[in-house]
């Protein structure tokens, strides 16, 4: 198969000729229709995750395809079959996938990361009983790679874990790919949005796509800055970029009985991080995390989009080739680009 890997930590992506992958027992191989670029699959290359252990090593893990083979014990799925995954699968024999839980399993497989990832024509899925989900045949693999661990995080993030309701305020730190899809989402649920970043483009995309109040995190306060918005506090705020500063930001901007969700991975010599706990007992907050969503979400997010309230094309802001795919991860740090890139052409 035609597929971009990598050799060492931080070293040149190239595209190239690998072995096609096999399924064995419980997995089934996707023919990849299209796959996301995102800021976890760049983490990964400068080696900040543990899991990837062996080179060459192919990232990407935000993807949807056609079943190409399927193995041993798989009956719910045959090749043709248009299907989307989520990136953290789950064993479904550990406690946490016994009570639903997949996205913290015990023995996740995570493609990209555990194993080879979907920058590739074909991409190995563990665990595919319990994982992967069909797709309706109104959203195309464009769509579904750009659900990827982008709107499943933050629709898991903004539905199951904060309980979002309609007219309530919510503060989106970091307007990245899921800082985006969680406007979007809480918007399509009715509730009201204030965006925070020190990006002005991912701002104007923020205020695009419906937040009521752009905060420039370069121009001062931005905690206090949401309070005065929001007259009193975000009843939700989500941390969905990943730095000390922004969680104690996000902590700060909460009104009483507000709730916190930590979306944005933390890395690197500024962690552990800080957390105001005078405020969390103060003013009684939660404090939660999220870490992707289980595939038994994923009608929920399919009916939004079926339904018209959610158009993760919106999202989509550029399509490129596998060659280009990779150059782009490597200058991902640097990118000024706002919204989701998906690699749609892999030959």
């Amino acid at each position: 198969m035609r597929a971009a890997a990598y050799d060492s930590f931080g070293g040149p992506i190239t595209v190239r000729e690998l072995p096609d992958p096999v399924p064995g027992p419980g997995e089934v191989i996707l023919r990849v229709g299209a796959t996301g670029i995102c800021r976890s699959d760049w983490h990964a290359w400068q080696g900040h995750d543990p899991d990837i252990r062996e080179m060459p090593h192919v990232p990407g893990h935000e993807f949807a395809g056609e079943v190409e083979a399927v193995g041993a014990g798989v009956g719910s799925f045959q090749p043709g079959d248009r299907v989307a995954v989520p990136f953290v699968a789950g064993c479904g024999d550990c406690e946490p996938c016994r009570l639903g839980n997949q996205q913290v399993c015990d023995a996740q497989s995570q493609p990209g990361f555990t194993h080879w990832g979907s920058f590739a024509q074909f991409v190995r899925v563990r665990y595919a009983e319990d994982n992967m989900v069909l797709l309706p045949d109104e959203i195309e693999y464009v769509t579904a790679a750009a659900l990827g661990c982008r709107f499943t995080t933050a629709y898991r993030a903004i539905v199951a874990r904060a309980r979002t309701a309609a007219g309530e305020w919510v503060a989106v730190h970091g307007c990245g790919g899921v800082g985006l899809s969680a406007i979007m989402i809480a918007r399509s649920l009715g509730a009201r949005v204030v965006a925070a970043d020190i990006n002005p483009a991912a701002l104007e995309m923020a205020v695009e796509l419906g937040a009521e109040v752009a905060v420039d995190g370069r121009a001062g306060d931005v905690a206090a800055t949401i309070l005065d918005a929001t007259a009193g506090g975000a009843h939700v705020s989500i941390d969905a970029m990943g730095h000390p500063a922004i969680v104690r930001a996000s902590v700060a901007s909460l009104r009483k009985l507000g709730r916190h969700v930590q979306v944005g991975l933390l890395v690197g010599e500024e962690t552990p991080t800080p957390v105001p706990m005078d405020l969390v007992v103060g003013r009684e907050l939660e404090i939660m995390g999220s870490h992707g969503m289980q595939a038994r979400l994923f009608p929920g997010l399919f009916d939004l989009i079926v339904s018209g309230a959610l158009d993760p094309d919106r999202l989509v802001t550029r399509l490129c080739k596998l060659d280009q795919g990779a150059e782009l991860l490597e200058s991902l740090e640097d990118d000024p680009h706002a919204g989701i890139t998906v690699i749609d052409r892999f030959g």
